[in-house]
């Protein structure tokens, strides 16, 4: 390993060096930039991650917030739920905002009519802290699939004191809270 060495050291002295420099530069150059676009791209695709799943994540804890509040808490898991599952349904948008905020045509009011009641209604009132982050907990265990399935399959839902004309060719699934689920 010594001789090496010393033959290398040798080698480098007495020998010409601007071609080996230049090599050296230009290769560190394209290494420099590769790991620069490498990690732009990357770092890129994580923050719109990251903003996705929390813009995601808002409108689901809003969606079990002013849907279940007052609901035991099994109830707004099962709110969270239908919400996941409306995404993951190719008959319903892609996204947790849009599924939430989704509004159809209905022939009878003459108008667009929410899936959600309380996307049609002026919800800037100050919401309670403690609620809100029960609710961000729930909608945040129901994204990351880490909550006990209460509703599976479950693309519908409504209050116990109303009932749909469409809620007759349904079979319920459970009947959680003042909520039958389908």
């Amino acid at each position: 390993m010594a001789t090496a060495w010393r033959n290398i050291v040798f080698y480098w002295h007495t020998h010409e060096k601007g071609g080996y420099v230049i090599l050296s530069v230009m290769v560190l150059l394209v290494v420099t930039f590769g790991v620069l676009v490498h990690f732009s791209i990357v770092g890129h695709g994580r923050s719109q991650d990251v903003r996705a799943r929390t813009q995601d994540l808002n409108c689901l804890t809003k969606n079990v917030y002013h849907e279940a509040r007052g609901e035991p808490v099994d109830g707004q898991y099962a709110v969270a739920e239908v919400t996941m599952n409306r995404v993951a349904s190719k008959h319903y948008p892609n996204t947790v905002c849009e599924v939430v905020y989704q509004a159809n045509f209905d022939v009878i009011r003459k108008r667009n009519v929410s899936a959600f009641s309380w996307t049609e209604l002026d919800m800037t009132a100050s919401v309670d802290g403690r609620i809100w982050k029960r609710a961000w907990k729930i909608a945040a265990e129901v994204y990351d699939e880490q909550a006990e399935l209460r509703v599976e399959g479950a693309l519908f839902y409504h209050s116990r004191y109303i009932r749909p004309r469409w809620s007759r060719r349904k079979r319920s699934i459970a009947k959680i809270g003042r909520h039958i689920f389908y």
